[in-house]
């Protein structure tokens, strides 16, 4: 039923527990396939990969162009975009299981669907930016990268797949669907916040907006991704 697609670069500190959590739909069927599309990890990454018994993707770095690179491999009529750092919520199969069905019965039209945002930090501040990525996804449709993507094949290839851009290839396919073809689930998917802790969570989100609004501006993301440091 499910292709899941990770793209990976020297994620083996997170890697491990973003596959033990599709444990339970492989086991169940929902997941039958899993990719890692690696973009030339120097790490631990693709021995972990290879113990997982996952099927691995060499690619150029770059989520976009990993991604895409998955995406041509992938078997299954769904395909589910994770990032490597990134862990679902227990039980999420069955709320994906449900958003499967109503598209499959025409309950709902082919649409895309991403999780809710959470993130593995028990501070105020973390409370507070997942509020606003709330509030953002229900009301603008504008879910990111790090909530995941569950997309049909037949959709995916319809408006084009991602694109190989160095930065907000999630952004740009988002925008490309439309916000009818976006649904959130109830499931939560959980992102490491080191990124946030690391370099400060003000710091950290004044960074993504300023590149957000230069890509709104038509900024080429070549440049962009300089400025953010990919």
């Amino acid at each position: 039923m499910i292709s899941a697609v990770i793209p990976t670069l020297n994620s083996a500190a997170t890697l491990a527990a973003t596959l033990e959590a599709l444990i339970p739909a492989v086991v169940e069927g929902v997941v039958r396939d899993v990719i890692i599309a690696d973009g030339g990890s120097s790490d631990h990454t693709l021995k972990i990969a290879e113990q997982s018994g996952a099927n691995l993707v060499l690619s150029e770095a770059g989520r976009g162009q990993q991604m895409r690179a998955g995406a041509a491999q992938a078997k299954m009529p769904w395909l589910l975009f994770l990032h490597a750092d990134t862990v679902l919520d227990a039980g999420w199969e069955r709320d994906v299981e449900r958003f499967m069905d109503q598209v499959a019965r025409g309950a709902r039209p082919d649409q895309a669907a991403s999780f809710r945002f959470r993130l593995d930090d028990s501070r105020f501040r973390a409370r507070a930016l997942e509020a606003v990525v709330e509030m953002r996804s229900s009301l603008l449709k504008l879910p990111y990268g790090d909530q995941g993507l569950l997309i049909s094949r037949a959709l995916y290839d319809a408006v084009g797949g991602f694109s190989a851009q160095p930065i907000m290839e999630d952004v740009e396919l988002v925008r490309r669907l439309g916000r009818r073809r976006i649904h959130i689930l109830t499931a939560r998917a959980v992102t490491s916040a080191e990124r946030f802790r690391a370099e400060g969570y003000c710091k950290h989100i004044l960074r993504n907006q300023r590149c957000l609004f230069m890509y709104a501006l038509g900024a080429p993301p070549e440049r962009i991704a300089k400025m953010y440091g990919r």
